[in-house]
């Protein structure tokens, strides 16, 4: 009977001549999805025997991956500001650059709360109406969920002091997003909104957003075809920005001067090489209006603060 050990070997090697750049860990993350264990355990006990079910398991899932498939769609899962995510062809997978987002609305959204002379949601006689919050382009809702159960983590009550509202012109998309929130009881506060980025009407009969949030298609059209493979499994329509990749950001730009409230402000994830172009682009749409790129943890350009004057 082959063994923990012997099955990451051959994969691995299978793997890294398929051109996985991960193949290693690829092996481990498929085999502990296979037999129900985390790659801990696998990694601890690589003398255990695997049983013929899961061994038929992980030789499917390892020809899948063989093939391209991402290791998220595989396992149906992956893993975003410490969170399981499910994930499926219906959205994007969660990048990990991306968390510097959801940091950036969270310091953004403490510090709101804390300026206020009485509790959000009190209504006109103490701290107002709560920050609402648009997620544009939720995709599998990992922005909004992450958003919303870090809140939760510090105390704030999602619904009376904060509300999200999660859009994507992707109807799939949105049920990924929904069954995301319901899986980490963060659906309260939270509304789900089929829009190509933000509706005609805004909820709360049109009321302005103080924070909008997004991660748009911002990869060139000539760099798709550059991806790895595992890209060309998901949708091309949350990867494909246009010719310089600013496309979607230019479209929701232009929906800022209504959307947003006097002194609201948006966060929009930018590429690694737009710490240039997206400011620029941003001068040119809304003359007057301030922008500044803010790093990730990597040190390079992934925020794009944007507010008025």
């Amino acid at each position: 009977m082959a063994t923990i050990g012997d099955c990451i070997a051959d994969a691995t090697t299978r793997l890294r001549e398929a051109g996985s750049e991960t193949a290693r860990l690829d092996a481990e993350l498929l085999l502990g999805w296979a037999v129900g264990a985390d790659r801990v355990t696998i990694v601890a006990y690589r003398d255990a025997p695997v049983g013929a079910d899961a061994l038929a398991r992980f030789e499917d899932a390892v020809a899948r991956r063989v093939a391209g498939e991402p290791v998220a769609y595989i396992r149906g899962i992956k893993e975003f500001h410490g969170l399981a995510f499910a994930v499926d062809p219906r959205g994007l997978i969660p990048r990990p650059e991306t968390e510097a987002l959801v940091e950036a609305a969270v310091a953004e959204i403490m510090a709101r709360l804390a300026r206020r002379s009485g509790e959000a949601g009190t209504g006109p006689g103490g701290g107002g109406d709560p920050i609402r919050v648009a997620d544009v382009g939720t995709g599998s809702g990992a922005i909004a969920v992450a958003v919303a159960v870090e809140l939760r983590r510090r105390r704030v009550t999602m619904g009376r002091h904060v509300t999200i509202a999660a859009t994507d012109v992707s109807p799939e998309a949105l049920d990924l997003a929904r069954e995301n929130a319901v899986g980490h009881a963060a659906a309260d506060g939270m509304r789900f909104i089929e829009a190509d980025l933000l509706p005609p009407v805004l909820p709360d009969n049109g009321a302005p957003l103080d924070l909008i949030l997004a991660n748009l298609p911002y990869v060139r059209t000539d760099a798709i075809a550059g991806l790895p493979i595992a890209a060309s499994f998901e949708p091309r329509l949350a990867l494909d920005g246009g010719a310089d990749g600013l496309d979607m950001i230019r479209e929701l730009l232009a929906r800022l001067p209504d959307a947003l409230a006097a002194d609201g402000i948006a966060l929009l994830e930018i590429g690694a090489d737009q710490g240039d172009s997206a400011p620029a682009a941003v001068a040119e749409a809304l003359p007057g209006w301030r922008a500044s790129v803010e790093p990730d943890l990597a040190g390079l350009p992934r925020v794009l603060r944007i507010a008025r004057s």
